[in-house]
């Protein structure tokens, strides 16, 4: 499978399954956040989801992929670095503002330096019609923040730090795409770098959410955490899985925006799921994304 991925890279048909991918995982991605800001504690959440995608990669790294050549392991503890930042300051950002506040800003501002990221690393340029559509994806996913700030009835006191969070967040995804797009390709098989990077990235937040659940007063069942745990451990699977492909069969910048209509999903899972209001307002951002996503991919 790995030959497969590495002997497409580059061509038409790795550019059309990119494509796929990047969109899979903005799905995904959609998913799994929604998982994280769900009814328990996002440590707790995130705990779980970690312990349970680190324990299901383990068997694979160890005894199935080719284990990973010596340049590897710096690389992979820098990727645990950028990682674990991230989820500090996801956790943080979730803790403190309303998830439709935040979401949008952290996926707003990761795209914009991943493209620049790409440019700088792997000498990756955007066409000028592709810098129109990254402006309107952005413009999109900032307006959409911005809207949903104005309707936000609580916690308003904690929305500005949220906002500061949610831009370091957004700095961290654009951190980890470029640099886990460099692992991917460091390695002979990408199936390499994504069994080790799921077994090590699953070691410290089981280790943080455990200390913290002892120190609880009101406990959460085990059971239904344990449940969103390998529920969550799946779609990080399939949805990080899916955008690290993407950036190793075809244009790192590319993906990393296609990947940022997962706000656009988010919202539908919303209204289509869970019977939330969308409204004509933010439709019409929503469709700004859309629309900023497929002229970067129709102009590349």
């Amino acid at each position: 499978m790995g030959a497969t991925i590495v002997g497409l890279a580059g061509t038409p048909a790795g550019a059309t399954l990119a494509t796929a991918l990047a969109l899979l995982a903005a799905l995904l991605h959609a998913v799994f956040g929604a998982l994280q800001k769900g009814r328990h504690d996002p440590l707790m959440s995130r705990g779980a989801i970690d312990a349970a995608y680190g324990l299901m990669a383990a068997p694979v790294a160890l005894f199935v992929v080719p284990w990973p050549e010596p340049h590897m392991w710096p690389i992979f503890a820098a990727a645990w670095v950028i990682h674990t930042g991230y989820k500090l300051a996801t956790l943080a950002s979730y803790r403190r503002g309303a998830f439709t506040v935040v979401y949008p800003v952290m996926r707003g501002t990761g795209p914009l330096f991943a493209v620049i990221g790409a440019w700088l690393i792997f000498g990756e340029v955007f066409q000028p019609l592709q810098w129109v559509g990254v402006a309107v994806l952005l413009t999109g996913l900032y307006g959409l923040a911005a809207y949903n700030m104005v309707h936000v009835t609580v916690d308003r006191d904690r929305l500005v730090p949220a906002l500061w969070l949610a831009v370091l967040t957004g700095l961290f995804v654009a951190a980890y795409t470029t640099f886990d797009a460099y692992g991917i390709r460091a390695t002979a098989d990408p199936f390499t770098f994504l069994a080790w990077f799921f077994m090590i990235d699953g070691v410290v937040f089981p280790i943080l959410a455990a200390r913290a659940w002892v120190r609880m007063e009101n406990r959460p069942t085990l059971g239904p955490l344990t449940a969103r745990g390998l529920i969550g451990g799946l779609v990080a699977f399939a949805s990080f899985g899916s955008i690290m492909l993407a950036t190793r069969l075809d244009q790192v910048g590319q993906a990393a925006i296609l990947r940022e209509t997962s706000t656009v999903f988010a919202a539908l899972i919303g209204w289509l799921v869970l019977g939330e209001s969308v409204g004509p307002r933010r439709l019409t951002l929503m469709g700004l994304i859309a629309a900023g996503a497929v002229i970067v991919e129709a102009a590349g």
